[in-house]
């Protein structure tokens, strides 16, 4: 009787030490996924790289060069090799002017194509008709959207991007 109870005992203590064992390599492994890096960009690499990183989230370090004052969700963030513009769907405060800061958010593209600049001419030819736009206006309106036709043909590209952030969060630096 005793060795059955000895024997029990020790099946006992090696169970739990497996046990034991299991959960801290399982809390190790929940604990390594957690910490999860945001990437750093400079913003003279940011419409080169961002590409790599649409819908996904990324830091840029700049200075606050401006903050839409028609409505204030939107600032424009620069360095001397660059520069990222920066959309929120609530207001940045006006004091972030000229303030260095780190900030995260969501790379986001507008995607520049064939189909993009028909709307764009369709919509220039109606606002005209309508006389919502002077002829001034229309055409200069037509001369920008042929720019953007010129250099995807320059380029030998079907489309252009432009790239900028979806704001999460922000870090003013001292």
């Amino acid at each position: 009787m005793k060795k059955i109870i000895i024997l029990l005992v020790i099946t006992t203590m090696l169970f739990s030490c497996k046990t034991e064992t299991k959960k801290e390599a399982i809390e190790n492994v929940t604990k390594t996924e957690e910490v999860i890096e945001t990437p750093q960009l400079a913003i003279g690499e940011f419409d080169i790289k961002a590409g790599k990183y649409i819908n996904k989230e990324v830091q840029l370090k700049g200075i606050v060069d401006h903050v839409c004052k028609h409505g204030g969700k939107k600032l424009f963030l620069v360095t001397d090799d660059g520069d990222a513009h920066v959309f929120s769907d609530e207001r940045f405060e006006e004091a972030l002017k000229g303030s260095e800061i780190i900030v995260n958010g969501i790379v986001e593209e507008e995607r520049i194509d064939e189909a993009y600049l028909l709307k764009l001419e369709e919509d220039n030819i109606k606002s005209h008709s309508e006389g919502k736009s002077n002829k001034e206006q229309f055409d200069s309106r037509k001369k920008y959207i042929q720019q953007y036709r010129d250099k995807m043909k320059t380029d030998s590209v079907d489309h252009i991007s432009n790239y900028s952030l979806k704001y999460v969060s922000h870090k003013e630096l001292k």
